[in-house]
């Protein structure tokens, strides 16, 4: 069976209320796979790309530190089955004595991949039968310059924010952060960047 890596494309908000498209894509084509997660598994995913720090360590953080204790490490995630419109994924762990495969929810998995710089992959099956091609340049890409476009957080966020003044800015900051509200924290604290 042929892997193919995959690396994060973007996340934009799904048409499903309180859900995003967590947009993969392959490294070496085109071709994007779609995943639609919670906003929560969308959060966890992101944090970490935006560079935001939480007051507390989410589930996923927990899991490095277990992995560090215990002397493991994720080599890499796996997205092998498409069954109903479900994504499979596994995590590959492995220590100096043994190499494990772990079930998990594909958000989570890819949410751990990020914490541990992992590669992720899937298969040319999958991607035959669920890659697009989309070449919309509004899907933010989280934690990375976008060339000359603004990334969707700020094109939402400007006319949004426009009236609020840094130090409300920076209220709503710490607000959203105390909330746990993380992509509002990220997109709060892009427009505060872009007036500086």
């Amino acid at each position: 069976m042929k892997k193919v890596e995959l690396d994060i494309y973007g996340i934009a908000p799904s048409q499903i209320k309180g859900s995003y498209s967590l947009i993969l894509s392959e490294i070496e084509g085109v071709r994007k796979l779609p995943i639609i997660v919670g906003q929560f598994e969308a959060q966890a995913i992101a944090i970490p790309l935006e560079g935001i720090n939480t007051e507390r360590p989410l589930t996923h953080d927990l899991f490095v530190v277990f992995a560090k204790k215990l002397n493991f490490t994720i080599t890499e995630v796996f997205i092998h089955l498409l069954k109903e419109g479900v994504f499979y994924a596994s995590v590959i762990c492995e220590s100096a004595e043994e190499k494990t495969t772990i079930d998990c929810r594909t958000s989570d998995a890819i949410a751990i991949a990020v914490r541990f710089n992992c590669p992720i992959y899937t298969t040319e099956t999958i991607l035959e039968q669920a890659g697009i091609e989309i070449e919309d340049t509004s899907i933010q890409k989280p934690g990375r310059d976008n060339s000359d476009e603004p990334p969707l957080s700020e094109k939402n966020t400007s006319n949004k924010y426009k009236d609020k003044s840094v130090d409300e800015l920076e209220e709503m900051l710490e607000a959203a952060l105390r909330n746990e509200d993380y992509l509002k924290a990220a997109q709060i604290r892009d427009e505060i960047d872009k007036r500086k």
